[in-house]
C-alpha cells in the first residue's frame, strides 16, 4: 500500500510526537532556567506537559493538512473523527475524582483490607490494587484509573516513599487497570472496539479474557507488596481527613453514583452525557461544603491528550494494517503488545475490526495483546493520562520518568502475558 503525502505527513508527526514524550523533562529543566512567569518559561513548561503533547502535534499536524490540501480539507477530516472518547474520558474523570466517590471507595477498600491477615497498610495497599482496576470492568477503566490513583496520592505517593516504590506501583497500577477491565465487553476501550462487530459478549470476555487478568492482577499485586514489605508496614495514615469538611450524608453517596451510571450507561451519546455532566456541575455548586475542587483543569488535559491521538491516529492503518495481517497469532500477540507502546490500544484495536478474514485465534491474539501492552507508556491506554496527570507531581520535580514508567510495568506486563498465553479458555 503506497501512502499518500497526507499519510505520511501523519506518521511523522506522530512519530515526533512519541518521540516528544520521552523528552519532557528536557523541557521542564528549561523551564526553570528562565525568570518565574515570563513568557519562556510558561512556554517550556508547556512544552513540558506529557498531556499537552498529542495535543500539540495534532495542531502542528491540521496546519501542515491546510497547507498540503485546503482549509475546508482539514475541517471535513476533523468533523469525520469521532471525539466521543476525549469527551467521555473527561467528564468520567471529573465525576469519578470528587470526593464523595473517592471516601466511599476508600470505605469499600477499607472493610475489604480488613479481611486479610496482614498488616494495615500492606492490605489497604494489595486491596486497592486489585478491586480498583477489577471495578474498571464496571465503572469502566478511566473512572477506575482516577479512583485507584487518588486514593495511592493519598495513602502512598505523597509519603516518603522512595522512587523505586513509586515506579513499581505505578508501572503496575497502569498493567492492572488495563487488564482489569476485561471482565466486561463495554468497560476497556479496546475491548468496546471490537465487541460488537465481532458479537464478544459478558460471558465471551470472562472466559476467554477476564478470569486470566484477575489471576495476573491478584498475583502481581501480592508480589509487588512482598518485595516492598518494609516501606508497607506499619498503620495506615490516610490524608486529607483532617480539612474540617463534613462527610457526605448518604443521599449525596447515592446521586453521586446515579450520576457516575448514567454516565457510564451513555458513553457512546455525547451530547447526553455532557448535559448530564452541566447539571453534575450544578448539583457539586449546590453541595459545595462536602465536595473537593473538581478537577476540570487535569481532566481537560487528558481529554486534549486523548484528542490529539485521535486526530493523528486514523491514518497510521497504512503501516499498521500490513503488518497485523503479516503475523501469526503468537507473533501477532507479541507484536500487538510492542505496539501498543507506542500507539493507543484501542486504535490498534479497532484496525482488527477493518482485516478481513481474522481467524478467531488471531482476534484473541491481538486483544489480548492490546491490553497486555497497555500499561508500558503513557499513550497505551486511554485511562493512562488520567493517572500519570494524578500522580505525577508526587514524583519531584522532573515528574514521570517515560523509562522509568516502562521499567516499573515491565515485569507485570511480562505476567500479564504468560496468564493471558498459558491460562487456557474455560
Amino acid at each position: 500500500m503506497n501512502p499518500t503525502p497526507i499519510q505520511v505527513i501523519a506518521t511523522v508527526v506522530f512519530a515526533v510526537a512519541v518521540i516528544h514524550t520521552f523528552v519532557v523533562k528536557i523541557f521542564q529543566d528549561k523551564a526553570h532556567h528562565q525568570p518565574a512567569g515570563s513568557m519562556l518559561y510558561h512556554l517550556y513548561h508547556f512544552l513540558g506537559e506529557v498531556e499537552c503533547v498529542f495535543g500539540l502535534w495534532a495542531g502542528v499536524f491540521i496546519v501542515l493538512y491546510t497547507l498540503t490540501d485546503s482549509f475546508h480539507g482539514a475541517v471535513e477530516y476533523l468533523e469525520s473523527l469521532n471525539f466521543t472518547e476525549p469527551a467521555f474520558v473527561f467528564v468520567i474523570m471529573c465525576m469519578a475524582g470528587t470526593r464523595p466517590i473517592i471516601m466511599l471507595a476508600e470505605k469499600i477498600i477499607v472493610v475489604i483490607s480488613k479481611l486479610l491477615p496482614l498488616g494495615q497498610k500492606k492490605a489497604f495497599y494489595i486491596t486497592a490494587l486489585i478491586i480498583g482496576p477489577l471495578l474498571g470492568s464496571f465503572i469502566t477503566e478511566p473512572a477506575a484509573m482516577t479512583v485507584t490513583a487518588i486514593i495511592l496520592l493519598n495513602t502512598f505517593f505523597c509519603k516518603e516513599m522512595t522512587q523505586k516504590f513509586k515506579y513499581a506501583t505505578l508501572g503496575l497500577l497502569f498493567v492492572n487497570v488495563s487488564i482489569g477491565g476485561t471482565l466486561s465487553h463495554f468497560a476497556a476501550p479496546p475491548v468496546l472496539m471490537v465487541a460488537s462487530t465481532w458479537g464478544w459478549g459478558f460471558g465471551h470476555m470472562v472466559v476467554n479474557f477476564g478470569y486470566k487478568a484477575a489471576i495476573s492482577v491478584i498475583i502481581g499485586t501480592v508480589i509487588t507488596a512482598q518485595i516492598f514489605s518494609k516501606e508497607l508496614q506499619g498503620s495506615l495514615d490516610m490524608d486529607g481527613k483532617g480539612d474540617g469538611k463534613p462527610d457526605p450524608k448518604i443521599w449525596k453517596y447515592v446521586l453521586h453514583i446515579i450520576f457516575l451510571a448514567l454516565v457510564v450507561k451513555t458513553a457512546h451519546h455525547t451530547v447526553f452525557f455532557m448535559g448530564l455532566f452541566i447539571f453534575f456541575l450544578g448539583f457539586t455548586t449546590i453541595t459545595e461544603t462536602y465536595q473537593d475542587k473538581i478537577k476540570l483543569r487535569e481532566s481537560l488535559l487528558v481529554g486534549f491528550f486523548l484528542a490529539g491521538l485521535v486526530t493523528l491516529g486514523k491514518y497510521q492503518s497504512w503501516w499498521l494494517q500490513p503488518v497485523l495481517t503479516s503475523l501469526g497469532d503468537f507473533t501477532l500477540y507479541i507484536g500487538a503488545t510492542g505496539l501498543t507502546a507506542i500507539t493507543d490500544n484501542a486504535a490498534l484495536t479497532y484496525l482488527g475490526t477493518t482485516v478481513e478474514g481474522l481467524t478467531e485465534m488471531a482476534k484473541y491474539s491481538l486483544v489480548a495483546g492490546a491490553v497486555t501492552g497497555g500499561g508500558l507508556t503513557v499513550i497505551a491506554n486511554a485511562p493512562n493520562p488520567a493517572g500519570y496527570g494524578i500522580l505525577k507531581d508526587s514524583f519531584g520535580e522532573g515528574g514521570i520518568s517515560p523509562l522509568g514508567l516502562l521499567a516499573g510495568a515491565i515485569a507485570p506486563t511480562i505476567l500479564a502475558m504468560i496468564c493471558f498465553q498459558l491460562l487456557p479458555g474455560l
